[in-house]
């Protein structure tokens, strides 16, 4: 008996009895050849993945879906992938907290990324014991919206970590990060400094980085969110959602000693983000990454699920040092493109934006 389309992609799906098998070969099932293709390409996708985790499984049910929606309207599946309508990359205007809803609805709203019962990482910046007005941290309220769209997709659990520069409970502080967050998930947002709380991990792409030590609650979460304050940065001219990543590891420093630019993309390489946001609400344009330095009042939020064109659109929005550059400007930028982490060439890409 032939199975249904929709019977043999879910059991292939919540078995994953193929994950332990080679790519060429996927399990026999009673499924039909176009379904198996269907199968294939999920298989495919993850295989393609460093470690299998569930976050990259869930990528890979996404684009099989995309397919099987495909098979069962006759319509071919590049056409459908194609079809899809929500932009590269989206962009808001408005105050912190209605702009990042705003933002992230565009590209189809928190429940395309949280699922319910996902464990759920936000990774801001908040190492410096600033207050807000002074740009180096993200601003709270952007950091509380995502954490409550988090919850209210279902989410089992959401984190707010960071591992900071200054003393910790001043970090807290004066971000106003924890206050902001504790009635929306208690006991949520954490500073992590002890080396027990992070596992070594190879990059096995890297260049430059070959090794280092991960949080290993990043390493546990079903969703990553990268939500930075759009700075600039004397050692890697801006931290945007890819340099904004050094704060899950333990030693940053050894980062600096090695060629920043390129151990930046190296540790992008295996700290993906599933979904950026970029509070651009403030803008530290010079004096980064702490301050004090020039601060634009932009008051936008920038969301897309491609770090790379986040961090480019991020670049080309605004004004840098006194001037206007081109994410190509941008090493790590430039290097993660040439890398195929993400896209820089956003005149090329679908980019929305929209009042809140």
């Amino acid at each position: 008996m032939i199975l249904t389309i929709e019977t043999c992609i879910q059991r292939a799906v919540d078995s994953r009895l193929w994950l332990n098998r080679p790519v060429e070969t996927p399990p026999e099932t009673n499924c039909s050849e176009s379904t198996m293709l269907v199968v294939y390409t999920i298989e495919k996708e993850v295989k393609m993945n460093s470690g299998v985790n569930r976050r990259a499984f869930l990528k890979a049910q996404i684009k099989g879906a995309l397919w099987v929606s495909a098979v069962v309207s006759g319509i071919p599946a590049s056409r459908a992938i194609s079809a899809e309508t929500f932009p590269d990359i989206a962009a808001a205007k408005g105050t912190p907290a209605k702009a990042t809803r705003s933002a992230v609805r565009l590209l189809g709203g928190i429940e395309k990324f949280v699922k319910k019962g996902d464990r759920v990482l936000i990774k801001p910046n908040m190492s410096f014991a600033t207050a807000p007005e002074r740009a180096s941290n993200t601003h709270p309220e952007v950091v509380r919206e995502l954490a409550v769209m988090c919850r209210d997709a279902g989410a089992s659990s959401v984190l707010v970590l960071d591992n900071p520069l200054a003393p910790e409970e001043r970090c807290l502080e004066m971000s106003g990060i924890r206050d902001a967050c504790e009635p929306v998930a208690s006991k949520s947002v954490h500073m992590i400094r002890d080396s027990s709380l992070f596992k070594e991990v190879d990059i096995k792409d890297g260049l430059k980085l070959k090794k280092t030590d991960i949080a290993k609650e990043a390493l546990r979460a079903d969703v990553l969110i990268a939500a930075p304050v759009a700075k600039s940065h004397s050692g890697a001219g801006v931290s945007l959602s890819m340099k904004g990543m050094m704060g899950l590891i333990y030693n940053r420093r050894i980062m600096h000693m090695l060629d920043l630019h390129t151990a930046i993309v190296d540790l992008a390489s295996v700290l993906k983000a599933d979904l950026t946001v970029i509070d651009a609400t403030r803008v530290l344009s010079t004096g980064g990454p702490g301050g004090p330095g020039k601060v634009l009042q932009e008051k936008t939020v920038i969301a897309s699920t491609d770090m790379v064109a986040a961090d480019a659109y991020a670049v080309s929005l605004f004004e840098w040092y006194g001037k206007k550059y081109a994410p190509k400007q941008v090493r790590h930028i430039r290097e993660a493109h040439e890398r195929g982490l993400g896209r820089m060439d956003i005149e090329n890409l679908r980019i929305k934006t929209i009042s809140a």
